[in-house]
């Protein structure tokens, strides 16, 4: 019988370090993936002084830039953390360089069918420049612009990653000076779909970044 219970008692403890063990080398995930695994440093900088801090004689890129480029980036990639969020930016870059999109980020970012709003629609005396238009939904480019949803950036720490990113590849191209990690890619994907264009003629897989997949035209 004392056996029988030392023999318990001893399996037990085991069983108890083996738990620990597993805790000690094998820790919890990050709520958050970081593809870097360095925690960067922001400072938030106004278009005029990181012109003035990249050494930049000409504004080349403007507040709406930042801003469009700083949206993109957080509902495309804050979850793949400083690496992800890079380089789904160089696409847009990309894109922006390509005679086949428009040569504006804004206008790359917001590329896609519209449809006019009926408030300015059925008034034909609204001129141009007045008359409102919406994207046309889950037609855009970038699937966040019109997938219907609020685009309201909560996470503040994502925010300032990204404004800093977006202002580090803006004067770097301004100086034509950007790496491209992503070797002149043009289109990416999630690992959780298969688009159809994936496929097509011409198109090369070129890397992983976090849970993104990127191309290029061959």
């Amino acid at each position: 019988m004392l056996r029988i219970l030392s023999f318990t008692v001893n399996s037990l403890t085991l069983i108890g370090l083996m738990i620990v063990g597993l805790f000690m080398f094998y820790p919890s995930p990050p709520t958050a993936a970081d593809t870097t695994g360095v925690e960067p440093t922001i400072q938030i900088l106004d278009v005029a002084e990181a012109i003035e801090n990249a050494e930049i004689d000409v504004q080349l890129y403007s507040q709406d830039d930042v801003n469009c480029l700083t949206e993109n980036m957080y509902f495309e990639a804050r979850s793949d953390g400083y690496a992800g969020m890079y380089a789904t930016s160089m696409v847009v870059m990309n894109r922006v360089l390509d005679d086949r999109y428009p040569n504006s980020v804004c206008e790359v970012i917001k590329q896609g069918p519209v449809r006019e709003s009926w408030k300015t629609r059925d008034n034909p005396n609204v001129a141009q420049e007045h008359r409102v238009f919406y994207p046309v939904r889950n037609q855009c480019q970038f699937s966040w612009y019109c997938d219907g949803k609020a685009d309201n950036m909560y996470d503040q720490d994502s925010v300032n990653v990204a404004t800093e990113i977006a202002h580090i590849i803006l004067s770097d191209f301004a100086k034509n000076g950007a790496i491209d990690i992503t070797e002149g890619a043009t289109h990416y994907h999630t690992t959780n779909v298969s688009p159809y264009w994936a496929n097509s003629r011409g198109m090369m897989k070129v890397t992983t970044v976090g849970t993104h997949i990127f191309y290029k035209w061959n």
